[in-house]
């Protein structure tokens, strides 16, 4: 836990009027991290960067002891495709913005691994191993996440052996980490909700829970291991209060960000905090 015995939490915030107004946001809900989209999510082209803009944020992040930023890339890129015209704007995509991240130092930025489309798991989980390898140089900051998955479809990181598989054909592996979302495990059927101790045993076992960088604090529309990605506001699920506290109180996970994605406006997001700040 952090010093004042504070945990790192907050939401999913939008930086089209600026990562200023994103941090002051922030604040005003009482959070002390957030997480953004790096882009449009349908994959719009991006706006050059102001610098200004992002030395007003700083000063903002640093003013209120904030926790690492979160980028989250658009929901359109699919770096397990086998279609040569989507496989390339993907690793466009994700490269562009790994380096705009890079440049003004946000820690962490997570990403749907991909789908492999009826092609087959390894062959989705080599191809996504090579966009990475020709995107990171080595020479970054930062961490790219791999986001768990709750396994609809053909989607890959719908287990943590999927995920390791992609870990390790990177050649910077270090480089790599997890963003384990609480909404995707539980339908991917791990039981977060009974046996978060088996999880986190099972996660440190295949993966190393040195890798598990940041949360994304979800309760589910829909029941355990359904395989469907509904996210749920918290206590309005089947994960549920109780669950929610025990994971963000457990010994392995209280010192990580937690970022909020519950089906929320900028007031919700307050009351949800304000709740979790009183569970603990």
């Amino acid at each position: 836990m952090r010093e004042d015995d504070q945990m790192y939490l907050g939401c999913h915030l939008t930086i089209a009027k600026g990562y200023k107004k994103a941090a002051e946001l922030a604040v005003s809900i009482g959070a002390n991290v957030f997480q953004f989209f790096t882009r449009n999510p349908r994959g719009s082209s991006n706006r050059e960067l102001d610098m200004e803009d992002i030395k007003g944020m700083k000063k903002i992040l640093d003013e209120n002891n904030f926790g690492p930023l979160l980028g989250h890339a658009p929901y359109i890129i699919n770096l397990a495709s086998y279609k040569d015209n989507i496989y390339g704007m993907a690793k466009g995509i994700l490269k562009e913005d790994y380096e705009r991240l890079n440049k003004i130092s946000i820690p962490y930025f997570t990403f749907h691994p991909g789908n492999h489309l009826g092609k087959g798991s390894e062959y989705g989980i080599q191809r996504i191993a090579e966009a990475l390898n020709e995107i990171i140089t080595g020479n970054e900051n930062t961490m790219l996440l791999l986001e768990t998955m709750s396994g609809q479809g053909t989607e890959l990181g719908r287990n943590f052996q999927e995920i390791k598989a992609i870990i390790d054909r990177v050649k910077y592996s270090e480089l790599l980490g997890v963003c384990l979302d609480t909404c995707h495990v539980y339908s991917a059927g791990y039981d977060i909700v009974n046996n978060l101790d088996g999880v986190l045993d099972e996660f440190d076992r295949i993966i190393g829970i040195d890798k598990l960088k940041a949360i994304h604090l979800n309760d589910s529309m829909v029941e355990f291991n359904s395989k469907k990605d509904r996210h749920a506001r918290l206590g309005e699920g089947s994960l549920g209060l109780e669950a929610i506290k025990n994971i963000i109180s457990h010994p392995d996970l209280k010192d990580l960000p937690f970022y909020l994605e519950t089906p929320n406006e900028l007031e919700g997001y307050r009351e949800e905090i304000k709740l979790l700040k009183e569970m603990l």
